[in-house]
């Protein structure tokens, strides 16, 4: 691990925090982006942390050549919660960056400042390696074949679920998308307040089909894409004569809101089967209960394969668990929803 800011503090704390895990081990440190391209050779890292606004050479930059240079390499962007923050943050997801972890705020104590980083960068760095956690379904498996048995229902709605790696993923699926597009498509995007808006407008700009921040009451048809807003669960309800947008702040499912599983399971009870569930790259199993459920009814279920994911947890349990209909690299995931879709 190299930790990459011009803080000091930062870079001590960051340290302090991922040193208490046995499995990681912080290589070394640097205050820009030029003194760390040099080190990269030297302490050849596995993943590093990157600030963003930095003296002599910034994070962007040093991004891009990461990207050049080192393909491999993880990088975990240190983003601040603010409207610049958050959208300087989608830049670098839409250069390569894989991930990012807020940058330690005002906490009251450097003790709670290093218990919260801890919690949320811990996961994150370990997340694209091979260590499981309790439950987690390990490795490929094999892909599960249609059969007579399962009869399939025609679908009225699509919904993708999605976490680590998503926005670089939503970026390659959705303009993609006709405009003449038959069906309505919802989207689960593990993401707080802020960014899940400025990704809807980012994909807007880009996409044929119109892209928006899901707003609660809003007629689900096709023709738009709605993306659940951060800290909401995105729901759908009938009212007797259209499909409507709920959004609720009831528990976080799989410590996520808005979660994956909360919108499938909705779908299910408005929609029964007649649905295309794409579950694609990110960490944990969120997507994993609803997709059984719909699954039951007769939906169709695809699954980003392990190759093409940044990292294979939320795919990979739905394809663990025997759900899936087609384990498709990326760039073959949309013209399945063409083909699903009729």
């Amino acid at each position: 691990m190299l930790v990459v800011d011009d803080s000091v503090v930062i870079r001590r704390l960051v340290t302090n925090a991922l040193d208490v895990d046995p499995a990681v081990e912080v290589v070394g440190s640097a205050s820009n982006g030029l003194i760390a391209l040099q080190r990269i050779p030297q302490l050849n890292p596995d993943v590093l942390t990157l600030d963003i606004e930095m003296p002599e050479m910034d994070g962007l930059e040093m991004l891009r050549r990461v990207r050049r240079d080192y393909p491999q390499l993880r990088v975990i962007i240190f983003s601040s919660l603010t409207e610049r923050g958050a959208a300087v943050t989608l830049e670098a997801l839409a250069l390569g960056a894989d991930d990012y972890v807020a940058k330690p705020s005002n906490e009251g104590s450097l003790d709670r400042s290093m218990t919260r980083l801890r919690e949320e960068l811990l996961p994150k760095v370990k997340q694209f390696f091979h260590l499981p956690e309790p439950g987690q379904v390990p490795g490929a498996q094999p892909v599960c074949r249609d059969t007579p048995v399962r009869r399939k229902v025609p679908p009225k709605i699509v919904v993708i679920g999605v976490s680590t790696g998503g926005p670089t993923a939503l970026g390659m699926i959705l303009p993609e998308l006709p405009v003449s597009f038959p069906l309505p498509v919802l989207v689960v995007q593990h993401m707080p307040p802020l960014f899940t808006r400025l990704l809807a407008e980012r994909l807007h700009s880009t996409c044929r089909l119109s892209v928006e921040e899901a707003i609660h009451g809003a007629v689900v048809a096709a023709g738009k894409i709605l993306i659940a807003p951060g800290n909401f669960h995105l729901k759908v309800t009938s009212d007797g004569v259209c499909v409507r947008v709920c959004l609720d702040q009831s528990l976080p499912e799989n410590f996520c809101r808005p979660a994956v599983d909360a919108l499938l399971t909705s779908v299910g009870e408005i929609y029964g089967g007649a649905a295309i569930a794409v579950i694609l790259t990110g960490m944990g199993q969120d997507g994993l209960r609803g997709v059984r459920i719909l699954r039951a009814r007769g939906a169709s279920i695809v699954a980003q394969d392990e190759a093409s994911s940044v990292v294979w947890g939320m795919p990979g349990a739905v394809v663990g668990a025997g759900l899936a209909d087609r384990v498709l690299p990326l760039e073959q995931v949309v013209f399945e929803i063409l083909r699903l879709a009729g």
